[in-house]
């Protein structure tokens, strides 16, 4: 069996950032606001960034809540209620519709959960904004302000996915393994019939390889038909190439897709630049 493994893929899984006119000092988890006043662009960036990550990029559908005060919580009433309603005018202003979640806030301050919905209709919370008016206090944080003088910051609280490994596990119970060809982990096995077309089973692995394609050979002496059943049925690998003596004359690609009996041949030059470009992560489904 011959695999390529690409790390590069890892990206997949990076926290998106965002600075605006030096207004956000990103700090390991937590962010410091300068300024308590709303800055439309930065709204419109978490609104544009929330539907990216969750609904175009991996097809979750997803609502917000607001959870408030605990019972158990540092810090003054009033404190909170400034706190709550600062999220509350955030999503308002981006138009973003939320649920209440009375009691249901950090300890520290209220904090906005995404709450996504997988393939089966359950509901898992991932990403998380927590808006902390306490442990700048706390810990004395302060910054020098336009006017010169000392100013308490507001610190945030936030992650897009949550535990990564827990997330992770979502998508695979999502897509019930069958992860769409940008996420697979193996993107294209390539099937052969027999030893004779094994040199041209390692040109085109060779070709995938160079173009950042994740991929496998298939040289078992086994069936086509049973390497088939394992390619889609256990792997659900979603391109196989299926390689004879008529693939090898024409230097052509016989192609079949995951979940389809459909099978297609094709230029191996064609195949090449096709899948490249299938495999690009798309924030459009």
């Amino acid at each position: 069996m011959w695999r390529i493994r690409n790390s590069s893929q890892t990206w997949i899984f990076r926290s998106f950032t965002w600075t605006y006119e030096s207004k956000i000092i990103h700090s390991g988890w937590c962010s410091y606001i300068h300024d308590s006043r709303s800055n439309r662009r930065r709204n419109h960036w978490s609104s544009w960034l929330i539907d990216k990550f969750y609904s175009k990029l991996f097809g979750f559908e997803y609502h917000i809540e607001l959870s408030t005060k605990p019972e158990k919580a540092i810090g003054s009433n009033e404190i909170w209620e400034k706190a709550e309603a600062a999220l509350a005018g955030a999503l308002d202003k981006i138009g973003k519709p939320y649920k209440l979640n009375p009691g249901d806030g950090a300890f520290y301050g209220p904090k906005l959960d995404f709450k996504i919905k997988d393939a089966i209709g359950r509901t898992w919370q991932c990403g998380t904004i927590q808006l902390d008016f306490n442990l700048p206090e706390r810990f004395d944080i302060s910054y020098i302000g336009e006017d010169g003088e000392k100013h308490r910051p507001v610190m945030i609280h936030r992650v897009v996915y949550g535990s990564i490994e827990r997330f992770i596990g979502i998508l695979i119970e999502h897509f019930a393994g069958a992860f769409p060809l940008w996420l697979a982990p193996t993107q294209v096995k390539i099937l052969t019939i027999n030893d004779e077309v094994v040199p041209y089973a390692k040109e085109i692995f060779k070709a995938l390889q160079e173009r950042g394609i994740r991929a496998e050979i298939d040289d078992r002496a086994e069936s086509i038909g049973y390497k088939i059943r394992e390619a889609n049925g256990k792997y659900k690998v979603p391109v196989q190439l299926i390689l004879g003596k008529n693939e090898v004359e024409n230097r052509e690609v016989n192609i079949r897709k995951f979940g389809s009996q459909q099978q297609e041949s094709m230029k191996l030059d064609e195949f090449l630049d096709i899948i490249v470009d299938e495999a690009k992560i798309r924030f459009d489904k």
